[in-house]
């Protein structure tokens, strides 16, 4: 039997309209909207090219029923930009990680949320009190993807199909979700992670996580989180040139463009000094990209997650047939990391990274084990 919210979550991943994927199946528009409302049953042959059409599996249609993730719930990064058919392909793929974290928590324990709930104090402020919380003092942040993730954070990749969806985040019985872009470059996904905290702890059911006011709080708490005043003071000089910019990014790990915005707003740079800076970044290519950047920051959680599946012989492609998704759509979620770990040499070594362990669903009464020890099979 179809499950009608599968239908509509499988056709908005793919970005379509009802008229659309109607008309690749070679059925009316009318018979599909009666599918996805419970109204009419798709005949087996029907089903097939509706699956074909989505590059969903069959099964994928026939499971539970699933709750679509409310746009107001949602914090997306550039908003503005996005149409609705573009949100909805946002959506759908919030829904399937939710699916993947249900399959994920369900064999491993990973770390709770530990993100403060704050009551309207200014982004600077804000960025403080969290740094503080997490004991970070005014030290540059190694791994943003990292460092979220040890604080309960589930953070996952967008496919890169949609260039225009930048970053956006949500709250899910009691867990956050970040989701980056991994086209834009790496000091801009830091950037991007650290807005998506920003709303996760300044915004929320109190607080609308939309408009102007909104994302210019999350962006300004990226910015001091990112680049701490005192740090700041303390490691560049007043009136920067151009070599000083470029030499202090790779301090902090950030786009160019935003140390400069950064020294305007501590008013480090005057006016003139900060809009010369811009015009010469952007001469150099610096306003579409971030020449000489770092390395792209990945997820330590799905590294360790696939390495101790593999070794109790469960592979990502059973993990994909768990979720009912094909092993490509599975791979998008996770940056790619699935496929690194179908190899036989093993997932690629990573920079030093802050602890996590995740101990397997049965063994929760017993001392924490790291993941990359032995575990016994679950039964």
């Amino acid at each position: 039997m179809v499950t009608p919210s599968r239908l509509t979550l499988a056709r908005k991943r793919r970005g379509m309209t009802i008229v659309e994927l109607a008309r690749r199946v070679g059925v009316s528009a009318q018979s599909l909207s009666n599918y996805e409302h419970g109204r009419q049953r798709p005949s087996s042959d029907t089903l097939n090219k509706i699956s074909d059409a989505l590059g969903f599996p069959s099964g994928f249609f026939t499971g539970v029923e699933v709750e679509e993730i409310p746009s107001e719930a949602v914090a997306f990064r550039a908003r503005s930009k996005l149409t609705a058919g573009r949100r909805d392909v946002a959506l759908s793929v919030g829904r399937l990680a939710v699916e993947l974290q249900g399959i994920i928590s369900a064999r491993f324990r990973l770390p709770v949320a530990d993100l403060p709930s704050l009551d309207k104090p200014d982004p600077e402020s804000a960025a403080e009190m969290v740094r503080s919380r997490w004991g970070l003092g005014q030290a540059p942040i190694s791994n943003m993807v990292h460092l979220l993730e040890s604080k309960g954070v589930r953070v996952f990749s967008l496919a890169p199909e949609y260039a225009e969806i930048d970053a956006f985040s949500f709250w899910h019985d009691g867990s956050p979700f970040v989701f980056l872009n991994t086209l834009k470059s790496a000091e801009r996904s830091r950037f991007d992670a650290a807005h998506e905290l920003g709303h996760l702890v300044m915004h929320g059911p109190v607080r609308s996580l939309a408009g102007a006011e909104a994302e210019q709080e999350a962006n300004a708490f990226a910015s001091s989180f990112l680049m701490p005043r005192r740090s700041v003071v303390a490691h560049m000089p007043k009136g920067a040139f151009l070599d000083q910019v470029l030499k202090g990014r790779k301090i902090w790990k950030v786009a160019a463009l935003a140390l400069t915005y950064r020294l305007h707003d501590l008013e480090m740079l005057s006016d003139w000094q900060y809009r010369s800076l811009v015009v010469e970044l952007s001469k150099r290519g610096y306003r579409s990209g971030e020449p000489g950047g770092i390395r792209r920051e990945t997820s330590q959680v799905f590294e360790k997650v696939f390495k101790s599946l593999r070794s109790r012989g469960v592979s990502p492609a059973d993990i994909a047939d768990e979720l009912c998704v094909r092993s490509e759509e599975l791979s998008k979620l996770v940056f790619g990391l699935t496929l690194t770990a179908q190899g036989g040499e093993g997932l690629r070594s990573l920079p030093v990274r802050p602890a996590l362990k995740l101990i397997t669903s049965e063994e929760e009464s017993a001392p924490s084990r790291r993941v990359d020890q032995p575990m016994q099979r679950r039964m």
